[in-house]
């Protein structure tokens, strides 16, 4: 059988279609060829932006003599993990389980009933052949040792992911924010020793926290974070936007592929710490990542691609290092003298003989020459045309879900209609093109074809984006749909016994295990964003089937964050926001106050859920939240309601009288 990947959609398993090797996509017919050559699985995991995945393929999967081992030996299967999060969680936890780390390229074997017996990351081609010729031995003489592997480690997985109910508490924030407190680097910023990621979840989260414990310690460590990655190689200082993660402990010398969700967490941290704070730093880098984004990913139908690699040409790096000469030749002597003494262009080289322009040595980062925005986009452009990046250009829901929440909260607070405007063509392409005819998700649309039952994420994260953007439109369109799809998730993924929310659905495909991840990596967990949703959708709609899911769901992050809530940022900022005071205020008038968007934009204290109710949304808005038909709209001006605890205070038509009860709180 020849390489099987040249019809498949993914950029990934594209980049793979003329391996020698004798490539599979993750399915049914490549494990039933395992079954009937009586042939183990080899099973290679990644993503078309990773650097190693591409040092991997050209050293071996390029290579004919591994080629003709792995075709003789085993079944081989290609996955890209950004259409197959399920699998890739799945063979993920075996990895970490066996070596107590893991990442990409990810290399599991597996038996023909896809239980791993052992997985690994990027190996050099030596080691590799190694490997598949010990695999090979024992597959035909010690099977039983193999396959005995494979069942105890499916075994330990599917009872690791059982989890015991625990108490949602404020102590639990606490103990998460000490533990960043114990591990913060106070000279460069970030949490432990390097690599650094930006992780703008933690970052968030210690916001939020700050503000509602009082812990000032808190808002100091995001703050100097925040700073540093700006400051560092990390953020592009020519076209915008951040890579993946620093390997260096200044944010000095960055993995270079930048992706969608990356940008997406850190264009709503910094807007955030804006809103905060009024720092114009803060507005500054939300303002050039949005423009990166709207400008490289952004796909002139709607909808954002998910990154760029970090290689050109074969070598890391080579599109954004300069050498002097370089920025001479494309600005001109007295222009690149302003860059390189700005951005720190010398001779003594940072990375492959070159220098990345950094604000590391920079007095003050946030003043700088008039004419620096203009020579920027000239070296920019000579930039783009000195070598190109690779770019995926597949649209997922689920980080589109992440773009779709960070536009939305800088749309509000810079006042952007723009990102607002890009949020919902984002969201007006996935009901057009990720959405299947019975109203599900789907994972993936590349090249005109959507495919994957939609995951845990598609629906968690999204719907967190339906509901920022509702919160900074005040459009119910939003609202209804976020609403419709977290009863999807509630019917096909939810855990009504013990809670927690599963990775796919009850009628998707099953794999050797069905685990509620609850950790954030990269990413928040899917389970953490859910018990958001759920919070505020039972605040916004008062339907108590909402709040008993979210009861439900705080409950079973509680039992699973206990031992260590600091790796679970995203589940300690949602119970933030579920634990310390919160209010709803419901609004009635003929039409939405200039004052009431101005309110909306500053109000920087805890969960604040907001409905406002006109001639025209009436009807619409008392089948999302029937409790709303009682309020009568005054024939002038504005009436409005405050809740908290359950209870309701004084009717008003003065919002400033609002602000003083909400300062109470």
């Amino acid at each position: 059988m020849s390489n099987q990947l040249q019809h498949e959609k993914s950029p990934y398993l594209l980049q793979h279609k003329d391996n020698p090797v004798h490539w599979k996509p993750w399915g049914s017919q490549a494990f039933a060829a395992a079954r009937t050559e009586n042939k183990p699985v080899f099973l290679s995991i990644g993503y078309s932006t990773c650097h190693w995945c591409h040092v991997m393929a050209h050293e071996s999967f390029e290579d004919e003599d591994v080629a003709a081992v792995i075709n003789r030996a085993f079944v081989p299967i290609k996955v890209d993990r950004e259409e197959r999060p399920d699998v890739d969680a799945v063979y993920m936890e075996a990895c970490i389980a066996m070596n107590g780390s893991g990442g990409w390229p990810l290399t599991v074997l597996l038996t023909p009933d896809q239980k791993p017996f052992w997985a690994g990351t990027y190996l050099p081609k030596a080691a590799l052949l190694s490997l598949l010729a010990q695999v090979e031995d024992l597959w035909n003489n010690r099977r039983e040792a193999l396959l005995a592997t494979g069942a105890q480690l499916t075994d330990y997985l599917r009872q690791k992911s059982k989890v015991g109910p625990g108490t949602p508490s404020r102590a639990l924030a606490a103990v998460a924010m000490e533990r960043f407190a114990r591990s913060f680097d106070e000279k460069w910023g970030g949490f432990g020793a390097a690599p650094k990621f930006p992780m703008a979840h933690n970052l968030i989260f210690l916001m939020r926290y700050a503000r509602c414990s009082g812990q000032k310690k808190a808002m100091d460590m995001a703050e100097k974070t925040l700073e540093a990655m700006y400051r560092g190689g990390l953020f592009d200082h020519v076209g915008g936007g951040f890579s993946r993660y620093s390997t260096d402990s200044r944010w000095l010398v960055p993995h270079f592929e930048k992706m969608l969700y990356d940008n997406a967490l850190l264009l709503f941290a910094y807007a955030e710490a804006f809103q905060r704070t009024g720092r114009p730093l803060y507005e500054t880098v939300a303002r050039r990542t949005a423009e990166y984004i709207l400008k490289e990913l952004e796909n002139p139908n709607g909808g954002f691609f998910c990154g760029q690699d970090a290689d050109s040409e074969g070598v890391e790096g080579k599109y954004y290092v300069f050498r002097p000469a370089e920025v001479r030749a494309a600005l001109g002597e007295d222009r690149a003298k302003i860059f390189c003494g700005r951005y720190g262009i010398t001779e003594k080289d940072h990375f492959e003989g070159g220098s990345i322009p950094n604000l590391i040595g920079a007095e003050d980062p946030e003043r700088e020459p008039e004419e620096m925005d203009a020579i920027r986009e000239a070296l920019r452009r000579w930039r783009a045309e000195r070598t190109t990046l690779h770019k995926d250009d597949k649209i997922l829901v689920a980080w589109n879900g992440l773009m779709i929440a960070a536009l939305a909260k800088a749309g509000l607070v810079f006042q952007m209609p723009q990102y607002l405007d890009a949020a919902g063509r984002a969201v007006e392409f996935i009901k057009k093109h990720l959405t299947d005819p019975q109203g599900r998700l789907q994972v993936r649309w590349r090249d005109g074809e959507r495919a994957i039952n939609g995951k845990l994420d598609d629906y968690a994260f999204y719907c967190w984006g339906l509901l920022e953007l509702y919160e900074a439109s005040l459009d119910l369109r939003y609202l209804s749909e976020a609403q419709r799809l977290a009863a999807r998730l509630l019917g096909d993924f939810f855990d009504w016994e013990k809670g927690g929310v599963y990775p796919y659905a009850s009628d998707d495909e099953q794999l050797i295990t069905r685990s509620k991840e609850v950790h954030d990596g990269a990413m928040p967990s899917g389970n953490s964003v859910a018990a958001l949703v759920f919070s505020r959708l039972d605040r916004l709609t008062g339907n108590g089937r909402w709040r008993e899911a979210a009861r439900l769901q705080f409950s079973f992050l509680a039992g699973a964050v206990r031992e260590y809530p600091a790796g679970y940022s995203f589940s300690m900022l949602a119970m933030v926001e579920e634990l310390w005071p919160s209010a709803q205020l419901i609004c009635a008038g003929k039409e939405i106050p200039a004052e009431l968007r101005a309110f909306l934009r500053n109000y920087t204290g805890n969960a604040l859920r907001v409905l406002v109710k006109t001639p025209e949304n009436r009807h619409r808005l008392s089948e999302l939240a029937p409790f709303t038909r009682e309020y009568p709209i005054p024939e002038q001006g504005m009436q409005y309601y405050l809740c908290t605890n359950g209870a309701c205070r004084t009717p008003t038509g003065s919002l400033s009288e609002i602000q003083a009860q909400l300062e109470t709180l």
